[in-house]
């Protein structure tokens, strides 16, 4: 998977003059890349393109056409982007009303670590969250973490021959599983990996 470079990015000018059709391009390219586990939690599985864009976005809002500034953001963001031996993704726990939010962070403490992916046939595979920073306190946890599965050559190699796919949470306050991804997001994810 290819990572961002300073040669990949626009200058601010021609970002501004294509960024309507860039952004379609990517929220259509993020359909295929989205896991709803349960009716709270949203999976994004990150990639270059996806990540190109959230880096292209705070060029633009920060103002930054300094090479300094540019390689400062790519350097944030690139980690997010996998790496061929696994899956990257934010997570977003997401509760419209804001006392059920700030009452269920409470109670999810945790839960980026019991999120998890299975190969069929393969044992779960479970989050490593937040490489980058401590997402939680002692009060409660985010409603954003970035998680990585990490896979065995194994299980790359059974995804690419055409085994299934599934992922769910293990926590005591919120289970949700999807046995089978659907053929259009496993394939994108399987694309992620190295060949």
């Amino acid at each position: 998977m290819p990572h961002i470079t300073p040669d990949s990015l626009m200058p601010l000018e021609t970002y501004a003059r294509t960024r309507k059709e860039f952004r379609a391009q990517v929220l259509a390219h993020k359909k295929h890349r989205s896991v709803q586990l349960g009716e709270h939690i949203t999976l994004l599985f990150e990639d270059e393109l996806t990540v190109r864009y959230q880096v292209q976005e705070m060029l633009r809002i920060e103002k930054i056409f300094e090479e300094a500034g540019i390689r400062d953001e790519i350097d944030a963001y690139n980690p997010l982007v996998p790496d061929g031996s696994n899956f990257k993704a934010t997570m977003m726990i997401e509760y419209p009303d804001v006392d059920e939010r700030k009452t269920m962070l409470a109670r999810l403490k945790g839960v980026e670590d019991r999120v998890w992916v299975r190969v069929e046939g393969c044992p779960k595979v479970y989050a490593i969250a937040d490489e980058d920073l401590e997402r939680e306190n002692d009060e409660k946890t985010s409603a954003v973490h970035f998680l990585r599965f990490e896979l065995t050559p194994e299980m790359t190699t059974a995804l690419k021959y055409g085994v299934g796919l599934g992922m769910g949470v293990e926590h005591a306050a919120y289970k949700a599983e999807v046995v089978a991804l659907p053929q259009e997001v496993r394939a994108a994810l399987v694309a992620d990996l190295a060949a």
